[in-house]
């Protein structure tokens, strides 16, 4: 037994990356930034733009003053990550400040509530007669800006409009807690405020939705229900920079359409193999109708993640702990949260979409036919291992303060990376297993081609949906769910682009260190999993030993 714990220790510890010269220096910052955001709890504020706007460049400029070429090769890693990590929250903020500054008008009433909740920190003792007072004509300005409101200039956008009324509920919101933290423990306070309070609350509620209403010269919503941020050319060629992409809107979308060109000739050789012919489209019909029961699906999930498993084991592809493979679990997706997520997520507990009983028939039908077996078996291993469960594992071990530096190009690019190689290595069984990895390739092409489309303003809602239906193959309801995902959720405008442009920064960094001999494919995965996450160019300079600059920007042509 000892002898069998101590073999388990030496191969964990033996996945341990050493800390660097700056772990202490970027902990604290997590650490400053943490209690700065708790404490200054209204994100929009004056002082909460002032303050996190202030500890951004202290620490960008203390970093500058470091001796760069004194550190040590994963030191400068670390330091370019913060630099490019700091510079982009800066340039965030300051986005974000702008568009603020457009709207604080809204707040004119505030200043008073400022004051109280600001006092409350300190438990500053109110003096509840001189508040009821100052309440009241709180109240009344509130409802004067409100009268006035039909008479003032329209916002240009719908996200201004929200943008103003948020502004105003964050107010409501963070003067409630304040206003609750000394009702019931300060006698006087309890007298007076209630009936104050109960005013400005509903004139504030009041002001925010009729501010959430006021804009012109925008469509809210196209007819597909579902209602998103464009965010324009700048802001993405911006965020495409600090995610090390050196490539622009257009670059991305020219090749998601080669890609895709790539998948659809490889459908037509399955569609023929399956007697379809060209007809690729009735082929993946077929393959969709492979779905188990209601209630065998969990069984059949557990399964695939085993025989996954044991293939990259077997292959000696990578190093999987014992413990990875023991402690991922199943949970089941609500039907309500399959309205944004139809298939599975990963990590730790692999969720699982199947249907349920409140679920009309055509819903339930879609839900099983698009997570049928065929088409499972290639996301099983993206989602747990050597997926996204062994990412969150290995992270957790290995310099977990740089998981500040996380992308969806280094989490979803691996992930989907590992769907190329096992393709490449036969993983699919038969032509039914081809159809099912090309349709997720193909959905994922057509995630690039959707979403900066729209982010260019080039495209709607409800055209992103009939792409994937019309193109991929998808159930309209999925369809749906996808787009609904991609837009209103808790994405960023890049993420969805991050599946296979990040699997394709990973498969040509495979092709400069393995292909060439320089590592073995085992090598080369575990070394990434030891680095943790960060922008894949900078992983770059890791796995291949190349210097980085101190003022690195992206360079890599990974797509030539």
């Amino acid at each position: 037994m000892k002898k069998a714990l101590f073999v388990i220790f030496f191969i964990f510890t033996s996945f341990l990356a050493q800390a660097t010269e700056l772990e202490s220096r970027i902990q604290t910052y997590q650490a400053d930034y943490s209690t700065l955001r708790r404490l200054y709890s209204n994100a929009l504020t004056d002082e909460y733009f002032s303050r996190i706007q202030k500890l951004n460049q202290d620490y960008l400029t203390d970093l500058g003053k470091l001796n760069y070429g004194s550190l040590s090769e994963d030191g400068k890693i670390d330091y370019v990550l913060f630099r490019n990590y700091l510079e982009k929250e800066l340039a965030e903020l300051a986005i974000e400040k702008a568009s603020f500054d457009e709207i604080a008008g809204v707040l004119a009433f505030a200043k008073p509530l400022e004051e109280f909740y600001q006092g409350r920190r300190r438990a500053k003792k109110p003096e509840p007669q001189k508040l009821a007072a100052s309440w009241n004509e709180v109240s009344k300005q509130v409802d004067s800006q409100l009268k006035n409101l039909a008479s003032t200039p329209k916002y240009t956008s719908w996200q201004k409009a929200d943008l103003a009324a948020s502004a105003v509920e964050s107010m409501s919101r963070t003067t409630g807690e304040a206003y609750r933290y000394y009702f019931d423990f300060d006698p006087m306070f309890t007298w007076w405020m209630p009936e104050p309070w109960e005013k400005l609350d509903e004139s504030m509620k009041a002001y925010a939705s009729a501010l959430r209403e006021h804009y012109t010269n925008s469509v809210k919503d196209d007819g597909s229900g579902i209602i998103g941020r464009p965010i324009g050319r700048d802001a993405l060629e911006k965020q495409l920079a600090f995610e090390m992409i050196a490539y622009s809107p257009e670059d991305l979308i020219a090749e998601a359409e080669k890609q895709f060109a790539w998948c659809e000739k490889e459908m037509l050789k399955a569609s023929n193999e399956l007697g379809f012919g060209d007809d690729w489209k009735a082929a993946l019909e077929m393959v969709k109708e492979t779905y188990l029961p209601a209630g065998e699906w969990p069984a059949e999930v557990i399964r695939l993640a085993e025989e996954a498993t044991a293939y990259v084991e077997d292959n000696d592809l990578i190093t999987v702990p014992p413990l990875a493979k023991e402690s991922w679990r199943t949970i089941m997706i609500s039907a309500e949260r399959q309205r944004v997520s139809p298939f599975f997520l990963g990590g730790e507990s692999i969720q699982i979409a199947y249907p349920t009983s409140e679920m009309s028939h055509e819903d339930k039908m879609m839900s099983m036919r698009g997570n049928n077996p065929h088409f499972s078996r290639a996301t099983i291993q993206h989602e747990l291992i050597p997926g996204h469960h062994l990412q969150q594992f290995m992270n957790q071990r290995n310099m977990p303060y740089r998981r500040m530096f996380g992308t969806p190009f280094w989490t979803e690019g691996w992930a989907l990376y590992w769907e190329f190689v096992l393709w490449d290595k036969g993983f699919p069984r038969d032509a039914k297993d081809r159809v099912g990895m090309l349709f997720w390739r193909m959905h994922r092409c057509a995630r690039i081609i959707f979403s900066l489309n729209y982010h260019l303003e080039n495209m709607t809602p409800q055209e992103c949906i009939d792409l994937l239906v019309d193109k991929v193959g998808h159930e309209r309801a999925n369809a749906e769910a996808e787009v609904r995902r991609s837009f209103e959720g808790s994405y960023g405008p890049l993420y969805q682009i991050a599946y296979m442009i990040g699997a394709l920064e990973f498969y040509a960094m495979r092709e400069e260190m393995v292909d060439s001999g320089k590592m073995t494919e085992k090598e080369y995965h575990d070394l990434i999993l030891s680095q943790n996450a960060m922008p894949v160019e900078i992983l770059r300079a890791k796995v291949s030993g190349q210097p980085l600059k101190k003022d690195h920007k992206a360079s890599w042509k990974f797509l030539e």
